[in-house]
Formats: structure tokens, sequence, C-alpha cells
């Protein structure tokens, strides 16, 4: 199961820096299109890659510790 948590970690991690860059570009583009509804799903999306990349941090953490 360790094994298990430290490669879900790491795809979690990779996952979410996935999301959160592409929601930065979501949002980039809606600063220079001046599309609030384009700035806030991208600002959505960049937090929850953000959050994913932070629980697959923590995963393989605790895998490393087990």
């Amino acid at each position: 199961m360790a094994d298990d948590l430290g490669t879900d970690g790491l795809k979690n991690q990779v996952k979410g820096a996935t999301k959160e860059a592409a929601g930065k570009v979501q949002k980039n583009v809606g600063d220079l299109t001046d599309d609030d509804s384009q700035k806030l799903k991208g600002a959505a999306r960049e937090l929850e890659g953000k959050a994913q990349r932070k629980v697959g941090e923590a995963e393989r953490k605790i895998d490393r510790n087990t």
C-alpha cells in the first residue's frame, strides 16, 4: 500500500501542477481579453491544481515516512 501512496502522490503532483499552469494561462488570457469569466475560471482552476499538487506532496511525504 505504501508504494501505491507514493505513486498516487506523484501522479497528483503532476496533475496538480498541470492544472495550476493551465489555470494561470486561462487567467492571463482573461486578463488580455478583459473577460472576467475567464479570469475567474482560470483562478479557480489554478487553485484546484495547487490543492491537488499539495495533496500529492503530502501523500509522498507520508509514503517516505512509512
